[in-house]
């Protein structure tokens, strides 16, 4: 394995300390144990973790070209998926990339989200079929941001809007489980290939289900995932519990 690199500073992870404590983000024991869907795993890492090193050498090389900051945050990724696939009784070894994206040994797949200096990730281990997309916010969105998340048929969902009874969701809250349900939709090869694949956000369409949310395509509404948003004391954690019915 190989080590990370030395430096005279650790970097700067806006809304975590060096330490988690009550008013920073949670802690690995704390996102370890959120719920999840029958048939995934959940990991979880935190960049101040003594641990972090590449585990082959196709993650050290992707690493050493990373600023100190998105090489930790690479690390800590890459050992919330090795956690999640070990929940679900797989034991992988290093997680090398093509472009942007993991690569998983085949059979295996993981869903991987940062948040201020935080990792988590969800996993299937060989022969599941559960969708997969999870997404972690450690930092509050503004108001303002809804434009880029939501359309006009959508604003109901917001707390304090003009929305239904029972319509409480907030914009981070809305944002993650549409990032949740943009990384499950996307996964999809035949969504590319038929050009439904979500661009952005405003792409995706959610609406309430007994306490979840329905998350579909506009392109083709009829799929869609469910996903459940858990509201943590620093922030708001999402994930895909599964496909999503038609729309009652």
């Amino acid at each position: 394995m190989s080590a990370p690199s030395s430096r005279s500073a650790p970097p700067s992870f806006p809304g975590a300390p060096d330490r988690p404590g009550p008013s920073g983000p949670p802690g690995l024991s704390t996102l370890t144990a959120l719920p999840v869907a029958a048939g995934l795993g959940l990991g979880a890492a935190a960049v101040w973790e003594a641990c972090l090193e590449p585990a082959g050498p196709a993650e050290a090389a992707a690493a050493a070209s990373m600023p100190d900051r998105r090489r930790l945050e690479f690390l800590a990724g890459r050992w919330a998926a090795r956690r999640a696939l070990g929940a679900v009784g797989v034991d992988c070894g290093e997680i090398p990339r093509a472009g942007r994206l993991p690569v998983f040994p085949p059979g295996l797949a993981a869903s991987i989200s940062h948040s201020a200096g935080m990792a988590v990730a969800v996993a299937r281990g060989p022969g599941g079929d559960v969708p997969l997309g999870c997404d972690l916010e450690l930092r509050p969105l503004p108001r303002g941001a809804a434009r880029l998340v939501l359309r006009e048929d959508e604003e109901g969902l917001l707390a304090g809007g003009c929305g239904p009874v029972g319509a409480a969701w907030s914009v981070t809250e809305l944002f993650s489980a549409k990032e949740a349900a943009w990384k499950a939709l996307s996964a999809r090869d035949d969504a590319h290939e038929a050009g439904t694949a979500p661009r952005n956000l405003r792409d995706l369409r959610a609406e309430p289900m007994e306490g979840d949310l329905r998350v579909a395509l506009r392109t083709a509404p009829a799929r869609a995932v469910r996903v459940r948003v858990t509201r943590l004391e620093a922030g708001v954690f999402s994930q895909v519990t599964g496909w999503a019915g038609p729309r009652a």
